[in-house]
């Protein structure tokens, strides 16, 4: 028993003081190619063997004869696993070539395509990685083009909207300068109107630069949705009737919400006057709001005919604003885009959908506790 553990010991010390000096050689190499660092793993394990034979040999005093037979045997292993460590590696690395040759393709613009062939399991889930991130990248550029078209289009139609009303202001007021306006009070209330229309517009982009920050406070009270929508439609009443339209509050349940009155009262008033202007004369728009599994439901419907479907996913886009909808007194296409944010600032979502006859916006929110 004591020759036994004497062998293990002179075995493990040896094996030992190999193990270390590899761990040594990887340090140094660490930065070299995974073929050197497969081919010293192999080596040490191999030279492991080989020290801890050769020192048992040494403490029992085996004859020259045994100790040549069993070194040429390990030396023999030696080789045979130094060559399956060098093809394995050569191999490992040119997977890994081919998997950063796929990854550099989708860095510039591309997609990611999989190298063809075998590869090992963390090779494999490095490879979906990769795809999952090209997608990604793919979708986030999509969004970052959309969003630069939509700025481009907003820069534009503001720059229209704003030169027309201001055109038209030094225009009244060269006229009063002048002397020469027939109607001076009708030039004043025009003057008035024009710079309410600009106070709007600005305000709605103050408004949608904090959402876009993220920065749009929000004072959180219980309030019933049927007080709410009834604020929301007595406010909107005038305009309806300037423009005979029917206001029709229709299954108005008393639920409870925890939101931001001031800014919810915004989203239904952009939503009635967007649906008001937009619907014919002797036609209705009606406003509903109910629980559902989903949270609470606001909805605005209209009776304008009807969003051509390639326009339904850019409803809510900022600037974007319908073909009848580029001429006065239409906004600078900021109100649903307000909408949506002020929903989204509260947990919710905004959402639209053609019906027969018009179509229908609906607001999801979640039902107070």
């Amino acid at each position: 028993m004591r020759d036994l553990l004497l062998i293990a010991l002179y075995a493990f010390a040896a094996a030992a003081a190999t193990g270390l000096a590899g761990a040594g050689v990887l340090r140094l190499i660490r930065r070299r190619s995974l073929t050197a660092s497969l081919a010293v793993v192999a080596a040490v394990g191999v030279l492991a063997m080989l020290a801890g034979t050769l020192a048992v040999a040494w403490a029992m005093f085996l004859s020259p004869h045994d100790l040549t037979a069993v070194t040429t045997v390990v030396a023999m292993a030696a080789v045979v696993s130094l060559v399956t460590a060098l093809l394995l590696g050569r191999w490992v690395v040119a997977r890994s070539r081919e998997l950063a040759d796929a990854a550099r393709s989708f860095g510039d613009g591309g997609t990611y395509a999989a190298p063809d062939g075998p590869a090992t399991a963390e090779l494999e889930d490095l490879s979906r990685e990769l795809a999952a991130t090209s997608t990604r990248l793919a979708e986030s550029r999509e969004r970052e083009r959309a969003l630069e078209t939509s700025r481009r289009e907003l820069v534009a139609w503001i720059s229209h909207d704003l030169r027309t009303p201001l055109a038209g202001l030094r225009a009244m007021a060269e006229a009063l300068e002048d002397g020469v306006a027939a109607d001076p009070d009708r030039y004043l209330r025009q003057i008035r109107a024009e710079v309410e229309r600009l106070d709007g517009m600005v305000g709605d982009l103050f408004e949608l630069s904090r959402i876009h920050a993220g920065t749009l406070p929000l004072s959180l009270s219980r309030i019933s949705l049927y007080d709410l929508v009834g604020d929301a439609l007595a406010g909107a009443d005038p305009l309806a009737r300037e423009h005979g339209v029917r206001l029709v509050g229709e299954r108005v349940a008393p639920v409870p919400v925890e939101v931001d009155g001031r800014e919810m009262s915004r989203v239904l008033g952009n939503l009635l006057v967007n649906a008001i202007r937009r619907t014919p004369a002797d036609g209705t728009v009606a406003v509903a709001a109910e629980r559902t599994d989903e949270g609470v439901v606001l909805s605005v419907t209209d009776g304008c005919g009807g969003i051509p479907e390639e326009d339904l996913p850019r409803v809510f886009d900022t600037g974007w604003r319908g073909t009848d909808a580029r001429t006065p007194p239409a906004g600078a296409g900021l109100g649903l885009a307000i909408v949506r944010g002020i929903v989204e600032a509260h947990r919710g979502r905004a959402t639209v959908r053609n019906i027969p006859g018009g179509c229908r916006f609906e607001v999801t929110l979640p039902t107070a506790p």
